[in-house]
C-alpha cells in the first residue's frame, strides 16, 4: 500500500491533466476556432456573422496568417 492511499483527502481517481496542443512547426500553442470563440465570448468580444464567414473561407482557401491578416485589414479599409 503506498503512504497517499491511506490519505482520506487523496482522491485515487483525480482525471489526468489533457497535453496543449503544439503546433508541431512552430512549437507554439494552438487554439481551435472553437475555443477561440469561448475566450472571445469572456472577453465581451462576439464574432460576427462576417468575421466568421471569412475566418471559414480564409481556412478553406489555405491562407497563411499574413494572408489571412491582410484580407481582414482589407475589409476594414475605407476605400
Amino acid at each position: 500500500m503506498r503512504a497517499f492511499d491511506a490519505d482520506p483527502w487523496y482522491l485515487a481517481a483525480m482525471p489526468k491533466q489533457k497535453n496543449a496542443a503544439k503546433s508541431p512547426k512552430s512549437g507554439r500553442f494552438v487554439l481551435g476556432s472553437n475555443r477561440f470563440a469561448k475566450i472571445s465570448e469572456v472577453e465581451g468580444i462576439k464574432l460576427t456573422p462576417a468575421m466568421k464567414k471569412r475566418a471559414n473561407d480564409a481556412r478553406n482557401k489555405g491562407l497563411t496568417a499574413e494572408e489571412y491578416r491582410r484580407t481582414i485589414i482589407r475589409s476594414h479599409s475605407k476605400g
